[in-house]
Parts: C-alpha cells; structure tokens; sequence
C-alpha cells in the first residue's frame, strides 16, 4: 500500500522504476570499478615487464 502511493505520487519517496534505476547503475558502478582495478593491475604489469628498470 505504501509503495502504491508513493508510486501513485500521494505520498513522498522513491518510486519504483527509480528505484530500480538506481540498482542497476549500482550494480554497474560496481562492475565498472572491478574493470579498472583489473586494467590498472594489467597497465602494471606490462609496464614491469616492458621496462627493466622496474622491479619485477
């Protein structure tokens, strides 16, 4: 019922097609940071293994 109004836009809050939204760029903020974490690992390690000066 509370979730009807707020949807129906008699009560204040987060409707659930925002809500929704919101989870899904959650979910691919989320999935975004990994990818980096996962290129910033692989830039290291090829610039270990490109340059001999770095420590390995």
């Amino acid at each position: 019922m509370r979730q009807a109004g707020i949807d129906g836009g008699e009560r204040s809050g987060t409707d659930t097609a925002d809500a929704r939204r919101i989870a899904e760029l959650e979910r691919e903020n989320r999935e975004l940071k990994q990818a980096n974490e996962i290129l910033k690992a692989a830039s290291a390690f090829f610039a270990r293994e490109l340059d001999p000066r770095l420590p390995r």
